[in-house]
Order: structure tokens, then sequence, then C-alpha cells
């Protein structure tokens, strides 16, 4: 696997989490930069093994827009 991607959402509770797109990793923080950070160290965990783990991490923010009609 070269690439893991990570669909970011803001939490309705406030700050945001990432849940990644066909492996079991779900982390959340209350800033981008933390999350970063917590995304880094779940994957680093999950993929003990070098071999394994992905060479890149990316962040897909997700934002949804209500518009009232």
């Amino acid at each position: 696997m070269d690439e893991i991607i990570f669909p970011v959402e803001e939490a309705p509770e406030g700050g945001y989490s990432a849940r990644a797109l066909g492996v079991p990793i779900f982390t959340e923080a209350d800033d981008l930069d933390a999350l970063q950070t917590e995304v880094r160290d779940a994957v680093l965990c999950h993929f003990a093994d070098d071999t394994d783990r992905p060479r890149v991490i990316r962040l897909h923010l997700v934002r949804d827009r209500v518009i009232a009609v």
C-alpha cells in the first residue's frame, strides 16, 4: 500500500474526526494540527511492520454546506 486516505469531518461537538478508507483506523482531535499528529501515530501503531506501512497519508477535508430554500 503506497497511500492511505482519511476523510476528515468536523465533529458536531467540535474538533475533527478522521476514519481511514479500507482500514479500521479512527481518531479525533480538537484542531487540524493535532489531528495530523493523531493520524500519523494511529497509522504507525496499526502498521507495526515497515513493509506494510503506507508511505503517504492523505487527509481529505470534507465539508457539508447547507443551503436554505
